[in-house]
């Protein structure tokens, strides 16, 4: 019931996956990890913190340009995250009519 576009939510789609896993097929596991990763990642890129370091450049929401490619990046995840959406629902509905 969460905002969908928010990256929170996108992020919390793993930790239920990890709670559903007997009922999820391994790939929604997955693919909700590699969310919750690429999420975070983003997430470190739009803050104060400095993580070139570690390869990654910051996206500067505080101009025009980098707050373009933190929305268009929040978009994609949110299409990503709709997708494991309806997995998990699908998997959970049908366990619930074998049960």
């Amino acid at each position: 019931m969460e905002q969908p576009g928010c990256l929170h939510a996108g992020m919390d789609l793993y930790k239920w996956a990890l709670k559903l896993g007997p009922v999820l097929p391994g790939h929604v596991l997955l693919d909700s990890f590699e969310l919750a990763r690429d999420i975070r990642l983003l997430d470190m890129q739009a803050s104060p913190y400095d993580i070139t370091a570690w390869g990654y450049d910051a996206v500067p929401v505080e101009t025009a340009a980098g707050k373009a490619e933190y929305v268009r990046r929040q978009r994609e995840f949110a299409a990503r995250g709709e997708s494991l959406r309806d997995s998990m629902i699908s998997a959970v509905t049908t366990f619930e009519e074998m049960a």
